[in-house]
């Protein structure tokens, strides 16, 4: 694809031999960003369900050239997914009749589970959650709202990339924290702080960096509980100016100590950055409990073992390779995406959940031995299947650039249902509307939503106490993206409870903000310690941060 060169290690041949796929063709970036171009998780559309025929929320537009049913329907057993089924055609490329194929069988809306649907509509890809609103990426949450990449939280707003916390707000990369407010990096297991970045284990601290085991800290000086308390109330974070003063003012602070140089708690063996509780794995990102693997990416549930190139979930995943959102008891799953829950040897499938040997499946949510959608015996499925890997080398799809598609290769892009700049591949790999189609991307304009809105940011009551509950009943001109929003009852309380101020930007692009500072933590640098000189990988460039220390002078200055 990008004509560079690429090292296949001799551990990557054993295992590709072990799952019997050839090696890639593709360097491990563009394998990635081929993946991500099939990802939606943030546009959301107003359509019909084309069963049902009730307004729904979708990841699909109106005019998307796919059947799409609401969860509810796709779930249920109003349709029978074996009457999609086809015989495979050997004058076509396979890839061909699969995208024929996806265009017939219905697919899911929206992918969260149903019990979800009834409380929180306004999510995507999350599954139980209740009372949730705005919330991408996430499970197992309740009345929480406006974020990315929530796990196992309680009353959270504003926090992306948040596992395990309650009652925070404003923050990012936190775990087992409660009432913690705007932190930054790596705070975990503390409790009423504000403004942390890359610490542990606090109680009572504000606007510090690098502490551990402290409490009663003000800008990482120590104080007495009395006087700590008194000082903090000079600053009044109900007040939305005083609270972005002090936000500066911590960012400011935070540059005067060595970050953490990565975050790797419970890891050995391993490149990449943020990857924790996993051993033996290479260039992975954002990864847990994971062993044994490479090329992961946003893999937030454990266990993961004897995997490459898989892009979001896992949940007990085994076995499997290149594919996008897979997870939750499965193993053997190639060339998928969005396959998942009880699934055993799944190839080039779409929506394929439970039962075992599925190849070139759309929508399959049970059953054994399937090849597009349609039912063999076991003798007649192997025999098939290999006639058919025959068939796709010997006939391979060749896309409008020309590139060739074998058995081995994930999708090709043009058969992503999504336009490029819908996807977070675009997030991680930004191209210009004029680059995105000449690499024969698809590209689809932003769609103008205009609301009559009521009030300006700027005119919002600067302090939460000031705040009627008539602020509901306004729509607020976004600041930033002058798209008109509104405050939702449990944000309200929220914020009068905890003394925070009401927003001055719209819920997408508060949510918008931290994503792009989420993939802009998952670079990696080579850099050279500035204390032993030597050489380690980081996220942070030394245009950010000029002085920083290794693991171990890390760990012996700071810990």
């Amino acid at each position: 694809n990008c004509k560079q060169n690429f090292v296949i290690e001799p551990e990557d041949f054993v295992f590709y031999e072990k799952i019997k796929v050839p090696p890639p063709t593709w360097c491990p970036h563009c394998r990635l960003q081929r993946r991500l171009a099939f990802f939606n998780i943030f546009h959301l559309y107003r359509r019909p369900c084309d069963l049902c025929k009730k307004s729904m929320i979708s990841i699909f537009p109106k005019d998307s050239p796919y059947t799409v049913y609401c969860p509810p329907c796709w779930w249920s057993d109003k349709w029978d997914y074996f009457a999609y089924g086809r015989d495979y055609d050997f004058s076509k490329p396979f890839f061909e009749q699969f995208n024929e194929h996806w265009h017939t069988v219905p697919v899911l809306g929206l992918s969260i589970d149903v019990p979800t649907l009834a409380t929180s509509p306004y999510t995507n890809h999350g599954g139980h959650l209740k009372n949730c609103y705005l919330l991408f990426h996430a499970d197992v949450n309740e009345n929480s709202a406006y974020g990315f990449y929530v796990n196992h939280c309680n009353e959270t707003l504003d926090c992306s990339a948040i596992i395990s916390c309650e009652l925070c707000y404003d923050s990012m990369h936190s775990y087992k924290n409660n009432r913690c407010i705007g932190s930054r990096s790596q705070v975990v297991n503390s409790i009423d702080c504000a403004f942390l970045k890359d610490s542990f284990n606090c109680q009572n601290c504000f606007a510090s960096a690098n502490l551990r085991n402290k409490k009663y800290y003000i800008f990482n000086k120590p104080y007495s509980r009395e006087d700590y308390f008194a000082e903090i109330k000079k600053w009044d974070l109900g007040s939305y100016k005083i609270y972005k003063e002090i936000q500066k003012m911590a960012e400011k602070h935070w540059k005067k100590f060595p970050p953490k140089p990565n975050q790797d708690e419970m890891s050995v063996n391993y490149t990449g950055t943020h990857v924790f509780q996993s051993k033996n794995c290479k260039q992975c990102f954002e990864v847990v409990g994971a062993e044994d693997s490479k090329y992961l990416f946003l893999m937030p549930h454990p266990p993961i073992k004897d995997s490459y190139d898989i892009s979001s979930w896992g949940n007990n995943l085994s076995l499997s390779y290149e594919c996008c959102n897979v997870g939750e008891n499965v193993s053997g799953i190639k060339f998928s995406q969005e396959s998942c829950i009880n699934l055993i040897n799944a190839e080039y499938c779409k929506l394929s959940t439970g039962g075992a040997n599925h190849f070139g499946c759309v929508s399959v949510k049970k059953g054994d031995y399937v090849i597009f959608n349609k039912l063999y015996t076991k003798e007649e499925f192997k025999k098939l299947r290999e006639r058919i890997i025959k068939h796709m080398n010997e006939m391979p799809y060749q896309d409008k650039k020309g590139k060739v598609y074998k058995y081995g290769e994930f999708f090709p892009a043009e058969l992503s249902p999504f336009a490029y700049n819908e996807t977070i591949a675009n997030n991680f790999f930004p191209m210009t509307k004029e680059k995105i189609l000449e690499n024969n991307y698809k590209w689809r304009e932003p769609e103008t939503r205009k609301h009559d809105t009521t009030m300006t940011g700027d005119e919002t009551p600067d302090h939460i106490k000031d705040a009627p509950d008539s602020i509901l009943n306004e729509v607020i001109k976004c600041k930033k993206c002058e798209r008109g929003f509104k405050i939702i009852p449990m944000e309200l309380k929220f914020l009068r409870e905890r003394n925070l101020p009401l927003p001055r930007e719209c819920p997408f692009c508060r949510i918008e903000e931290k994503f792009n500072q989420w993939v802009k933590n998952l670079r990696v640098f080579e850099r050279i310690c500035s204390k032993c000189d030597e050489k380690f990988e980081t996220k942070y460039p030394k245009d950010e941060v000029e002085y920083i220390l290794c693991k171990k002078c890390y760990q012996a200055e700071v810990v």
